[in-house]
């Protein structure tokens, strides 16, 4: 019997790796992008630990190469969803059983696999398949993805480090024990790192999890389910399905075992499911876990105070980094008039450097956005405001789909801080930029406040005091993430832990303890060391 109390590795921050001319990681990863991209691969679904093929196949195209196709995955049904659960639930028993440590240990050698032997393919099919730039992959497919892992096994055990106090003859315990049921993971296409962690987050605390991925992201998953095998993981307690979305929630949300629901993706679908698990409340053994992460209309505000060539970085890295595909992207700015010749000036010069194309070309800042519905949306925008009276496109404008799904940065300046623009989520390479008068500064952050529905991220930049604390207490519930003089992008693990509130989602904090205490249902336990024999209190003597 293993009766040790082991102290977990103390994470660190995995360091970022430069992919500059002439590095093994450059060599390594360009090797591994030309393999996958001149092969086709059958990507089956993984339920119980076997491997399942369908003769449905639906092809795989990178979106800034859309003809080529580089695979194929198999197409699920309703009962593969169900098979899928029924393997979660008799995977749970043992799983839930197993030493914390040893959950622990799988997650632990996943970070480190993933930082070795799986880097360059983690990174290339991030890439190839969600059309990143090498360092956008870095920084999410492994450098966040592990901090994950690791962070997490800290947390976890600082959790359980919560206890309560002893009265005198009591000894008072706190169990941790996972949900009762199966746990739901619904991951987004646009962070490898988030879906590998909405699974690996409640399954580290002993649930057992159905994922299912954004097609878009299933040539990624299928290594990261590669990568979670080679580490250990038992069969069933990650099961991947790919089905249709209705299909998937038909069977997920009608079943009495359904303990929890870990999403991010669109606000639209996050009320949708919510609104259906509260129809279907009086179906469920339990009152499940809802953790969401949904959209956002992030912004930057500057006062005239600020240093010009720190915003116009910020506004060029926050909106267009990724194609604006983050949740967390700066898509409304807010210039004070004195400062916004030069910004724009210092913009222009950035604009006319960057380079689009495909990640396989390190030059290339800007890749494809992530499919043609998206491109149809975000153009659709961009042909509007092209159109608009209290409104212009200054920088870009430009897109075409005829090989990949590119659309230039894109900044728009309009007089109506309320234009379509400036409220809506357009998830892509738009920015709108507002100006306004310096001696209006308190007015505009109210504004801020109250132009959109959404509540992620937000920076302020100034270097006046003053302005900056304003800035705190008028937007104080105006963003989950709030920056001072930086963009409103690239939360770290153990550093900035992310979510938002409002329309942005539950706020519960992914890469934190917080998140953490989502995924498992206490129990109290108390025991008398020495019972009482006689029923009598003394307030019952009469003298």
């Amino acid at each position: 019997m293993n009766n040790t109390h082991p102290s977990v590795p103390i994470p660190k921050n995995e360091p970022v790796l430069s992919y500059k001319p002439g590095s093994k990681e450059r060599e390594e990863v360009k090797a591994a992008y030309d393999e996958l991209k001149n092969k086709q691969l059958d990507i089956p679904m993984t339920i119980g630990g076997k491997k399942i093929f369908t003769r449905k196949k639906v092809n795989i195209s990178p979106p800034h190469d859309h003809k080529h196709v580089i695979g194929t995955f198999s197409q699920g049904s309703k009962k593969h969803v169900k098979e899928a659960i029924q393997a979660a639930l008799t995977a749970k028993a043992n799983w839930e059983a197993t030493p914390w440590e040893e959950r622990a240990a799988v997650f632990l050698r996943a970070a480190d696999l993933l930082c070795g032997p799986f880097r360059a393919k983690m990174n290339a099919a991030t890439m190839l398949c969600q059309s990143k730039n090498v360092f956008q992959s870095e920084i999410d497919a492994v450098v966040e993805m592990a901090d994950f892992f690791r962070f997490n096994v800290q947390y976890m055990t600082d959790m359980f480090r919560i206890q309560p106090e002893s009265a005198k003859g009591i000894w008072n315990k706190l169990e941790y024990r996972p949900l009762e049921g199966f746990v739901f993971a619904l991951t987004p296409f646009n962070f490898t790192s988030i879906a590998a962690n909405l699974c690996a987050a409640p399954a580290m605390l002993g649930n057992t999890v159905v994922w299912k991925p954004a097609d878009s992201q299933i040539y990624s998953a299928a290594v990261i389910v590669e990568l979670f095998e080679a580490a250990g993981l038992p069969p069933g307690v990650i099961n991947l399905v790919f089905a249709d979305g209705p299909e998937v929630g038909d069977v997920i949300f009608s079943h009495p075992e359904f303990a929890g629901l870990h999403f991010t993706g669109s606000t639209a679908v996050f009320k949708h499911l919510w609104s259906t698990i509260g129809n279907n409340i009086n179906v469920y053994n339990s009152y499940p876990r809802i953790v969401g992460e949904t959209g956002g209309k992030d912004f930057i505000i500057a006062h005239k105070s600020t240093n010009v060539d720190e915003l116009a970085v910020a506004l060029v890295r926050g909106a267009f980094e990724y194609q604006g595909q983050k949740c967390s992207a700066a898509s409304r700015a807010y210039v004070p008039k004195s400062l916004w010749t030069d910004v724009k000036a210092k913009m222009r010069t950035f604009l006319k450097e960057i380079k689009m194309g495909s990640p396989e070309d390190f030059q290339n800042f800007v890749n494809a956005v992530i499919d043609e519905k998206a491109f149809n949306k975000i153009s659709g925008y961009i042909k509007k405001a092209s159109k608009a009276k209290d409104a212009k496109i200054i920088f870009g404008g430009k897109y075409d789909k005829s090989v990949g799904y590119f659309i230039e940065p894109t900044v728009i300046e309009t007089k109506n801080p309320k234009y379509l623009t400036m409220c809506e989520e357009i998830f892509g390479p738009v920015l709108t930029v507002h100006v306004y008068k310096d001696d209006e500064y308190a007015e505009i952050l109210d504004v801020v406040n109250d132009t959109s529905p959404y509540a992620l991220t937000g920076a302020v930049f100034a270097t006046d005091r003053l302005a900056i604390e304003i800035a705190h207490i008028k937007l104080r519930h105006a963003a989950g993430n709030f920056y001072v003089n930086d963009k409103p992008t690239g939360a770290v693990v153990g550093q900035q832990p992310f979510g938002g509130a409002r329309a942005s989602g539950t706020n519960d904090k992914a890469g934190s303890i917080l998140n953490l205490f989502r995924w498992v249902s206490p129990r109290t336990i108390k025991e008398n060391l020495n019972p009482p024999t006689e029923y009598r209190y003394p307030f019952m003597d009469e003298s």
